[in-house]
């Protein structure tokens, strides 16, 4: 029992001084903080102590639907026009890509066509040589799950790129993304960043055809009619349909100022930069369209080969739609189209309050166990209190080292912990007790209530542990951050209780030597 081994003694102070050392942030002020490196800080505080925005998002998977079926039309078309088929009717109808044939011959060469498309498409023969395509549910529910995924990944890098500190992002259900941002002082700004789909692309105006005459119903095949998004020059512009270049081809995006005005420049990959430099050099003198999500933002002439795979998109910005604009082209274009099925603010006088009932339950709770402590058990209920508010101490030190977020069901895991902590040495104190009384010496006692107390003591921690990481593990938003809480909270008191507090009794027998137990 008196025997502490020095390598343990400089373990138990090593590990303490970690705890303590990422702790202290936690009671610095902010502007101390500020000035600190990014690994050294306070705690992150949740949604619900720091206030801030949770928005709830649904990803238009029928979009994503719509865009597989005209790949499959576009497949389709291309598969007949290569095998020289004779068909009409090719259309979308009803989720499926119909076609038929004219004739008896050509109903042959359409079904090997169409066969030959892909192996994720299923072919249906009916009467009057009429085929339905549509793809199997499997490749269905993949592009749908492709889709949610990509859109959880691209919603992710335009938050990062608004600084956010410490967001939550994660899927709910099929469909559905939950985006909590503490802290965050301008929602509608991310509303509208995460709204728009960003998917930019280049095409050539057709000046031959007037916009008055697309605008009435004369759109030349291979043309298409699209809006603009600044009505000061035109109010639509006739592009050609082919998209000369893609936005997934671009590699950096950075607003900047020409003439004094805002503007985006952006750059392309080594593949963009050729197909840049041949549509600039065979098509100089003519307009070329930049389109954003269905409009166009800017229509400038190609004054000269641009070979450097780098331009310029200007148009009537301010400074704040210019960093938008390049946020999000640099962050990736949605797969589809995201909408806000619900958006809940929580200010920061709410946080405000529930910070201050956090505090006061943990104060309350900490000074009540302390309290039982020393009436119960004298001098070593004081041990078991200070090793408490060591164990405290490290329970902060560990969440700020990890980087875990600090909820309010957090702080009711920590208020938890206080009494689990304390009740190891409530059975370590009474085995001594019974050991004492079955005629052992104080020292004898205090050997036995240590290691006969052990086993009951690692059994309760272990099966709230296993409890705690089931919790985390099938849990969402504040289940997980009371599982992280009470998790870390089972390990740091079960250091303390079981090494703190031995030490702790250890020298104090060797510097008094007692006749008696303290307790």
């Amino acid at each position: 029992m008196l025997y502490f081994a020095k390598w343990k003694i400089a373990l138990v102070v090593a590990l303490c001084s970690v705890g303590i050392f990422f702790a202290v942030p936690n009671v610095l002020s902010h502007e101390t903080t500020a000035k600190m490196p990014s690994w050294w800080q306070p705690v992150n505080l949740g949604l619900d102590l720091q206030g801030g925005s949770h928005l709830l998002l649904e990803v238009d998977v029928k979009a994503v639907l719509d865009e597989q079926l005209n790949n499959l039309l576009e497949s389709v078309r291309s598969a007949l026009r290569q095998a020289h088929a004779n068909y009409r009717g090719l259309g979308i109808q009803h989720g499926y890509v119909s076609v038929t044939a004219t004739d008896t011959d050509a109903r042959e060469s359409i079904r090997k066509a169409l066969h030959d498309i892909e192996r994720t498409v299923q072919v249906e023969e009916g009467e009057g040589g009429t085929f339905r395509l549509h793809y199997s549910e499997e490749a269905v529910h993949t592009r749908q799950d492709s889709a949610v995924q990509q859109s959880i990944e691209i919603v992710r890098r335009r938050i990062d790129e608004l600084g956010t500190r410490e967001p939550s992002i994660q899927r709910q259900g099929a469909n559905r993304i939950i985006v909590e941002l503490p802290g965050l002082d301008d929602p509608d700004r991310v509303k509208r960043l995460l709204g728009k789909t960003a998917k930019l692309t280049l095409h050539l105006v057709d000046e031959h055809t007037p916009v008055s005459e697309a605008l009435s119903g004369h759109v030349p095949p291979g043309s298409e009619l699209v809006p603009s998004a600044e009505s000061k020059e035109a109010s639509h512009y006739v592009l050609r349909k082919r998209v000369e270049i893609g936005g997934d081809m671009l590699t950096d995006s950075q607003p900047t100022l020409q003439d004094g005005q805002p503007v985006v420049s952006f750059r392309f990959d080594t593949l963009g930069g050729k197909k840049f430099a041949r549509l600039t050099q065979e098509n100089t003198g003519k307009l070329m369209a930049i389109v954003l999500d269905g409009k166009v933002i800017s229509a400038p002439v190609i004054r000269e080969p641009i070979l450097g795979g780098s331009g310029v998109i200007s148009g009537s910005f301010t400074v704040q739609s210019a960093q938008d604009l390049a946020l999000l082209l640099r962050a990736g274009a949605l797969p589809a189209p995201l909408k806000v099925m619900e958006e809940r603010t929580v200010g920061p006088g709410l946080g405000a309050d529930s910070i201050h009932a956090g505090a006061v339950a943990s104060v309350l709770g900490f000074v009540l166990v302390v309290v039982f402590m020393v009436v119960a058990y004298g001098l070593f209920g004081l041990f078991a209190d200070l090793a408490l508010i060591l164990n405290l101490t490290l329970l902060v030190g560990v969440l700020t080292m990890l980087g875990a977020t600090l909820t309010l069901p957090g702080i009711a895991g920590m208020v938890l912990t206080m009494g689990m902590a304390v009740d190891a040495n409530v059975l370590i104190y009474e085995r001594m007790r019974e050991e004492f009384r079955l005629g052992r010496t104080p020292l004898s006692a205090m050997e036995a209530g240590f290691k006969r107390a052990f086993t009951t003591i690692v059994d309760a921690n272990v099966t709230t542990l296993i409890a705690s990481i089931l919790l985390f593990q099938f849990g969402t938003g504040p289940v997980r951050g009371f599982a992280v809480a009470l998790g870390t909270g089972l390990t740091t008191s079960l250091f303390t209780a079981v090494m703190v507090t031995r030490l702790m009794v250890v020298l104090w027998v060797r510097r008094y030597k007692p006749q008696t137990l303290p307790v």
